[in-house]
């Protein structure tokens, strides 16, 4: 069987286009944002979206699966850090920073069961275990702190941010230096409750 050919330049670019625009219609317009104007803010055909996403699930899946595939990079990128606290730390500011500039986590209702989708979810969770292990095992975070805990906290500083009306734009840094040093060893008393598991 022939090689499969790498994608056309033309087509990536098509594609990246095509993600970019949709990410602004939906944190627009929700999920009633239209396959039509995702086309014209992208600059290309209503075929063209169809080509590249049969569907609007398609669309999303395809959105949350470059985001999430974006913070896997990192974190692999960050194992390799001589400072694994310092590597938690970047990690999360990455991950709020993506949120603030669109918060697109209400696509997740609509495909977050896609295989495409949970699969995206695995790889991002299987690099986050790693960097808490490391953060733990340096001594930089508690020990009792688990990889899904720092999922969970991932978009809590926008969330709590998010509910300050006309808030200043850096106001989710404040929280999230208040959950990193919540992380730290120094001081911390047991946690009252186990941490969750995940579907």
């Amino acid at each position: 069987m022939p090689a499969s050919r790498p994608p056309r330049a033309d087509a990536v670019r098509n594609r990246r286009r095509l993600l970019a625009a949709a990410a602004d219609e939906f944190a627009e317009y929700g999920l009633d944002a239209s396959v039509a104007d995702i086309a014209r803010r992208a600059g290309v055909g209503k075929g063209t979206v169809f080509r590249h996403f049969p569907t609007k699930d398609d669309l999303v899946a395809a959105i949350l699966t470059d985001r999430m595939d974006d913070l896997h990079r990192l974190g692999e990128r960050l194992l390799e850090s001589d400072d694994p606290g310092a590597a938690l730390h970047e990690f999360l500011t990455a991950a709020a920073a993506q949120r603030q500039e669109r918060d697109l986590s209400f696509l997740a209702e609509a495909a977050g069961s896609m295989p495409e989708v949970a699969a995206a979810r695995a790889r991002m969770m299987d690099a986050i275990d790693r960097i808490v292990a490391r953060a733990a095992e340096a001594g930089a975070i508690r020990a009792d702190v688990t990889g899904t805990d720092v999922f969970l906290l991932m978009c809590a500083p926008n969330y709590v941010a998010g509910s300050v009306p006309d808030a200043a734009p850096d106001l989710w840094c404040r929280y999230l230096g208040i959950i990193l040093d919540g992380l730290r060893p120094e001081g911390a008393r047991p946690l009252p409750a186990a941490a969750p598991t995940l579907p």
